[in-house]
């Protein structure tokens, strides 16, 4: 016995007529008949008095209407909040990164046209935010590392550059260019492994072949800043994170010879992951983010 089959039952309840049952369910009447015929079948009584032109219903009948009423209605309750459920909340994963520069705009940008969602975040380093997703715990995540796992679906949707950086007093400030080599033979400061931002750097060195071991390692960005600006090392950090701090003067931007660190920002997302129109509207959102104050 299926959904359609009550939905078909009520009806007929409801008009006393199959022709009517018929018309309001924009059903041919064979159809309507056959599926009272299978119901009067499947359980074995007769659930219509068929009197004239008009079907009252016998006390099986009734019965059957009761049952059949309650189940429609639980069916359309589930579905009006089930829907709202999945339009009202989401779970985002982001690495720290994003998480610190980014995420926090784009959720106030959010909420201000959805108001009514529920947004939840797990900021983590992009290794364990891809594993995340891969094991499809995420709505979706925003990244700077680039998944490998063929099941996870990548979309660039920023472009973002890495800086190298030192106090104003380190001996590399004042130089116009150093080279990869100069940089790697100060102490430096970084993120841990597993982090878009120390996956870059170490990709970049190896092009020079220089192999990198930090004295510091943080998952914390704003250690690492202030560890630079007290002359402790150098670093290579995010623009979007150490601007503010080279416009306070607290640290200054090194060149580096034929080195650049630029990367991309990706919307990733597993490709079984059912998206929700709350769950695409802010993949939307991200997709635009020029329209977004920073």
């Amino acid at each position: 016995m299926t959904l359609r089959h009550l939905r078909i039952f009520s009806a007929v309840c409801e008009e006393h007529s199959v022709t009517k049952a018929a018309a309001k369910l924009y059903l041919a009447q064979p159809s309507v008949s056959l599926s009272i015929r299978e119901m009067e079948e499947h359980y074995g009584v007769k659930l219509f008095d068929r009197v004239s032109r008009r079907l009252d219903l016998t006390e099986a009948g009734k019965q059957c209407y009761s049952y059949a009423a309650h189940i429609l209605t639980l069916v359309d309750e589930m579905e009006q909040g089930i829907r709202r459920f999945d339009s009202h909340r989401l779970h985002i994963g982001c690495s720290l990164t994003i998480g610190t520069c980014l995420l926090p705009s784009l959720i106030s940008h959010f909420k201000n046209e959805h108001p009514q969602t529920e947004i939840s975040a797990q900021i983590e380093n992009s290794e364990r935010i891809l594993s995340m997703v891969g094991e499809n715990t995420l709505d979706f995540a925003l990244v700077e590392a680039i998944p490998n796992d063929p099941q996870l679906i990548k979309e660039e949707f920023l472009k973002d550059a890495m800086i190298p950086v030192c106090a104003p007093s380190y001996p590399l400030a004042t130089e116009k260019e150093v080279t990869p080599e100069r940089f790697a033979s100060f102490p430096v400061i970084m993120r841990e492994k597993g982090s878009g931002t120390r996956e870059l750097f170490d990709s970049m060195m190896l092009l020079h072949n220089i192999v990198v071991n930090p004295i510091w390692v943080s998952t914390n960005t704003q250690v690492i800043l202030s560890a630079v600006a007290a002359g402790i090392g150098v670093s290579v950090l995010p623009q979007l994170l150490a601007q503010d701090a080279i416009a306070k003067g607290e640290i200054v931007e090194i060149s580096i010879r034929d080195l650049s660190f630029l990367r991309s920002f990706y919307l990733v997302y597993h490709k079984n992951r059912y998206l929700s129109s709350t769950a695409e509207a802010f993949l939307s959102l991200c997709r635009n983010i020029q329209s977004v104050a920073f």
